[in-house]
């Protein structure tokens, strides 16, 4: 079982659920949160209160790929972790300038470190959804998405659901001084994700997801590469374990969980480019690309 959120006819959010047969379900929550907690205070969980709204209920007429989705749930705080694949920490070195010399590099020692990368990469403000545009960085020239399976976590840990997340990356800036994370990681329209969140009851491993990223450039495949969650080193209980150390997380947060699919290494993005990720059982998230216009302050 899924949970989406669309426009209707009069441009107004509806939550819906989306089974696995592809039917949909207009349900009477005004948001995953208010359904999440309805599911608290009945002492259920999510998916059996969603089975027993729809049970009374006649899907709608349009199928998903007529509905004009939005993000299915608009997060105060979204949150990732870095280097949690061997790919990442081996892309992470390449682009360091320590690998001029062979020696390791900080990025080695996080990747065997008993403490986590996490940063923060996005707000509500900052996050797009399905079909919406993503952003170019004006000031770099190595840039690639992340994708990554994001975990939808209540104010105490608890994961609700999985998501697909795009975690866009500026490989220059990061590569050039690790301090230089946040500009590398967060920028106007950096951070997508949906289309959907898959419910955490309905999932027996979160460990066998399927993830895909596939990049087109004038409607023609220049990227393709496949990983599976199975491929992790760390496990999801422990990256949100030390997101919550001494730290306020709100409900519907969610967290990234790191990328193992890294472009060529002489590829970049490039304005007009489609963006597309998709997780098994999740969905597909789709963003075209845009080059964002550089605002200079008035100082």
């Amino acid at each position: 079982m899924r949970i989406i959120r669309y426009l209707n006819e009069n441009l107004d959010p509806v939550l819906a659920s989306l089974t696995d047969e592809g039917l949909i379900y207009s349900l009477p929550q005004k948001d995953f949160l208010e359904l999440a907690k309805q599911a608290k205070d009945r002492n259920t969980s999510i998916l059996h209160l969603v089975e027993s709204v729809i049970s009374v209920l006649q899907p709608i007429s349009q199928s998903i790929e007529e509905l004009s989705l939005l993000v299915p749930i608009e997060a105060a705080e979204v949150w990732a972790a870095g280097v949690t694949y061997e790919k990442s920490k081996d892309a992470r070195n390449f682009e360091s300038t320590d690998r001029i010399n062979g020696s390791a590099t900080f990025y080695d020692k996080v990747y065997d470190a008993k403490r986590p990368e996490i940063f923060l990469k996005s707000t509500a403000a900052r996050t797009v959804g399905p079909n919406d545009k993503v952003f170019l960085r004006s000031d770099s020239k190595w840039q690639i998405p992340e994708p990554e399976l994001g975990l939808v976590i209540s104010s105490g840990g608890e994961i609700l659901g999985y998501t697909i997340g795009n975690d866009m990356s500026c490989r220059d800036i990061e590569g050039e001084n690790p301090l230089y994370l946040p500009q590398a990681k967060i920028w106007r329209n950096s951070c997508s994700i949906g289309p959907a969140i898959l419910l955490a009851e309905a999932v027996k491993d979160p460990y066998q997801f399927e993830i895909t990223c596939r990049i087109y450039r004038n409607e023609e495949l220049v990227v393709e590469g496949s990983a599976n969650t199975r491929q992790l080193k760390r496990k999801f209980e422990e990256l949100v374990s030390y997101l919550l150390r001494d730290n306020q997380i709100f409900n519907g947060t969610v967290l990234l969980t790191g990328t193992c699919i890294v472009p060529p290494n002489d590829f970049t993005l490039a304005d007009g480019d489609q963006i597309e990720i998709e997780i098994s059982n999740i969905g597909v998230l789709k963003n075209p690309v845009q080059m964002a216009k550089t605002v200079v302050p008035n100082l």
